[in-house]
């Protein structure tokens, strides 16, 4: 599984991001600019993915991003987890959207 650490997400330009936590935990604070996707929904929605470029997968600490970007990865799409999730997100200084 391809995998990035916060900081390797955070020096990116623009990158795609899609956060697979529940609407309330991406609402109480997520990286700039992340797509809310949650992983129930994952199966339902690969529509919604974007495709021809890589697509960052975060959750709150990494256990769920690593079931999603598996299913991505199994679906065709360049899905990369990011490691520690919104927590090593947060713990590193980096900014936070809050929605």
């Amino acid at each position: 599984m391809n995998q990035i650490t916060v900081d390797q997400l955070a020096a990116l330009e623009d990158p795609v991001v899609i956060d697979v936590r529940e609407a309330d935990e991406y609402a109480s604070g997520h990286v700039p600019g992340a797509r809310n996707l949650h992983l129930s929904q994952l199966e339902d929605r690969l529509g919604d993915v974007p495709t021809g470029t890589p697509v960052h997968i975060i959750c709150q600490s990494g256990g769920r991003s690593a079931r999603a970007t598996a299913t991505l990865t199994a679906h065709g799409y360049d899905a990369v987890n990011v490691e520690g999730g919104t927590s090593a997100w947060i713990a590193a200084g980096n900014p936070v959207d809050r929605a």
